[in-house]
């Protein structure tokens, strides 16, 4: 019977399987070509008798359909050997070398500031840049109509003025120690934001780096000395001094400089002859900010310190503008090569 032959051609049609080009060809010609099997099967469909037209037909259309997948199938599959080969071409040849690409002198000190923590058991924490009030403001024992949020010129959500921009990665301490108890140790790096005019020297965006440490018994002599490790590390400096200054979330607070030196020029120029630079403020922990947070402030103590990673940056990279970092002049950021 014709369609038990006709069922034959489908399943060498679906057996049929070739990675060569003209063995395909051979394929399409035999069963779709001007002369092949297809066409030459539709001819007889007037010699099929009337109750068997409609089997037959249903047959030639699926020959007819699987030879054309068949087909199609195969061809997109040799294709796109063909393209992987024109990309890659030989594998086997060396690679052409990459360009390296350059990471930004911000995350580079504040990567290595993390390393340097994370050596004497520091973890990393963040939070919001969006914050509300009270963890940027109050529970750093700043309330409403402070003085001292004066010394902080902020950016407020026009409409909400309980939502700020931070001005402090302080504002994650808060957070931290609202979901951690003692002991704590942690550093949180992180973008503020204070609404100053950009200059040289200043901008309204930067970046800075805030540790905490909380647990019993923790005295002065701890905070100088993770500050005189970490000022050992970041600029190979060991000569140190805290000045007495004010914080509200500190008590008592100091500032802190390292002793530069006053070799060329630009020492001169930087310490203003002094020798003396200033990196950053510390402190103990006040015990209104652990009752903020939880903590009672007759068990536990602990200190706090914060440093501009952009002042740093200028310091070991010699960078005199900081308005630098935030134009994106590639000729500026491909001078900082790196892999870390």
């Amino acid at each position: 019977m014709m369609t038990d032959k006709i069922k034959e051609y489908i399943e060498e049609a679906k057996a049929f399987t070739t990675q060569n080009k003209e063995k395909l060809e051979e394929f399409r010609i035999k069963f779709l070509g001007s002369k092949g099997l297809v066409k030459d099967i539709f001819a007889e469909f007037k010699n099929v008798p009337n109750d068997q037209k409609k089997e037959f037909g249903q047959v030639i259309n699926l020959l007819k359909t699987i030879a054309e997948e068949k087909v199609k199938s195969i061809q997109d599959e040799l294709e796109s050997k063909e393209v992987v080969g024109g990309i890659y071409g030989d594998l086997s040849r060396p690679a052409e070398p990459f360009k390296i690409g350059s990471r930004h002198p911000i995350s580079l000190v504040k990567n290595q500031v993390i390393d340097i923590f994370s050596n004497i058991g520091f973890n990393v924490s963040e939070g919001p840049e969006i914050e509300d009030d009270w963890h940027n403001f109050t529970a750093l024992n700043l309330p409403e109509y402070h003085p001292a949020r004066d010394m902080q010129d902020t950016f407020f959500i026009q409409t909400n003025p309980d939502i700020l921009l931070r001005t402090h990665t302080s504002s994650v301490q808060v957070r931290y120690m609202e979901n951690n108890q003692p002991p704590i140790r942690t550093i949180s790096p992180g973008r503020v934001f204070r609404n100053e005019a950009v200059s040289s020297r200043s901008h309204c965006i930067f970046h800075q780096v805030e540790g905490l440490y909380i647990d019993k018994d923790v005295s002065f002599a701890d905070l100088k000395q993770t500050l005189l490790y970490f000022t050992k590390e970041m600029f190979g400096k060991s000569k140190i001094r805290l000045r007495p200054s004010y914080f509200p979330f500190t008590e008592p607070s100091a500032e802190v400089d390292i002793y530069w030196g006053l070799k060329t020029e630009t020492d001169y120029r930087i310490t203003k002859g002094t020798g003396w630079l200033e990196i950053m403020g510390c402190g103990m922990v006040d015990p209104n900010v652990l009752k903020n947070c939880d903590i009672n402030p007759d068990e536990y103590n602990g200190f706090a310190f914060g440093m501009g990673i952009e002042r740093m940056a200028m310091l070991l990279y010699q960078i005199s503008d900081i308005r630098m970092f935030y134009e994106n002049d590639v000729r500026f950021l491909e001078q900082f090569k790196s892999s870390i």
